[in-house]
């Protein structure tokens, strides 16, 4: 193999202007974690609200939840990225497609929306399994203590449903870091978007994506770890994440 490793590259100031490869490679990952914090906050409240939708007794509830899981489920992130950035601005009236094409940071904006849309359908599919696998006992407690529904949820039901879902989404979670990657196809220089640059700049690409893979790694150890005592925090005996 005849190719020239140089891993001090790293050290090297980048064609950019803005310090070395190395804190070009940084402001990408600290592009990826807002991205993705932003997505999953998006993800979290917009699952969580279709979520409890599809467990609701209302038909119009059911089949409203049911056609949001399924049209986002089931559809690629890249089309999906594509269709914001790329459609939905021409769809539009002529002034506001023209204000979204001249939005400042538009693909960060645009990659947080779509990829936490995409993963808010995961998040709704979990956590509905999550208040589905709750003994039913504990929602007729709630209607016998004289809570309205709203109020069952939200003392009662889904404190315990997240609980119980704290693995699957941790894995959500970990999920949405990774898909910020995607979004390289509308522009935006994250982690992987700045190793492909540093990759075409100098021409070591393997330095460049192993670094980029060890960071993933690093960031992806420290989720997983923070988790972990999240979960054994909030545990409560005889339920999955209990002891």
């Amino acid at each position: 193999m005849n190719y020239n490793w140089n891993w001090g590259i790293f050290f090297q100031p980048n064609p950019m202007g803005t310090g070395t490869y190395l804190d070009m490679l940084l402001s990408g990952l600290v592009l990826t974690l807002k991205t993705a914090a932003l997505a999953w906050i998006i993800a979290l409240i917009t699952g969580s609200l279709v979520g409890v939708m599809r467990t609701l007794p209302s038909k119009g509830a059911n089949w409203f939840g049911f056609a949001y899981v399924e049209f986002f489920r089931n559809m690629p992130l890249l089309v999906q990225l594509f269709l914001w950035f790329f459609v939905l601005p021409e769809l539009l009236p002529k002034a506001a497609g023209i204000w979204l094409k001249q939005l400042p940071n538009a693909p960060f904006w645009t990659a947080a929306i779509g990829v936490g849309f995409f993963m808010s359908a995961r998040v709704a599919v979990q956590l509905q399994a999550g208040i589905g696998s709750l003994p039913r006992g504990q929602k007729m407690a709630a209607t016998a203590l004289g809570l309205t529904t709203a109020q069952g949820y939200r003392y009662v039901l889904l404190p315990m449903a997240f609980r119980i879902i704290l693995p699957p989404l941790t894995s959500e979670f970990l999920n949405t870091i990774k898909n910020t990657a995607v979004a390289i196809t509308i522009g935006l220089l994250e982690l992987t978007g700045q190793a492909r640059s540093m990759q075409e700049f100098s021409f070591q690409v393997f330095e460049a994506f192993t670094a980029a893979t060890i960071l993933y790694l690093l960031v992806n150890a420290v989720v997983v770890t923070a988790m972990r005592f999240l979960e054994r925090w909030v545990a409560i005996p005889g339920y999955i994440t209990g002891k």
